[in-house]
């Protein structure tokens, strides 16, 4: 049985490991979109992306979120206003992102900057404007395609 070239260079390319990021496009009423911008001394600091953060073992990505919102903004989401939306899938050269980004229209409180981050919210069109880390640019067209 012959292999084909496609499936023997993915096999033999090098296996970074995963690592599992869940996001949200929080919208609020205008239909503007939450972005938080990295901080100095953090991988790709004043980047701009979509909030969220690293999923624990045992955790789902939605209590991920919830508890990463929490701590990060201050807000409170249920697991019910979380919609899964899209995925991006990104290799970087340490490790390769998995990352679920759901949408969020309903949470309790007001978002306020917990970890030195600075908070934008952003209009769809204006959201390719800021920099940001290369799993989430794919993600913008995406988002103004549904709002």
């Amino acid at each position: 049985m012959a292999t084909s070239t496609s499936t023997a260079a993915i096999a033999a390319e090098p296996t970074l490991p995963i690592v599992l990021v869940a996001a949200v496009a929080l919208i609020d009423r205008d239909g503007r979109v939450l972005l938080a911008e990295r901080p100095a001394g953090k991988h790709l600091a004043g980047m701009w992306e979509f909030p969220g953060g690293k999923v624990k073992p045992g955790e789902t990505p939605e209590a991920a979120l919830i508890r990463e919102l929490a701590e990060e903004l201050g807000i409170d989401v249920h697991a019910s206003c979380l919609a899964p939306f899209t995925f991006a899938s990104h290799a970087y050269p340490e490790f390769h992102l998995l990352m679920p980004l759901y949408v969020c229209r309903r949470w309790q409180g007001i978002a306020v900057p917990r970890e030195g981050q600075r908070l934008r919210w952003v209009r769809p069109a204006q959201l390719g404007e800021y920099p940001m880390p290369p799993a989430d640019k794919p993600l913008v067209a995406m988002l103004r395609g549904l709002l």
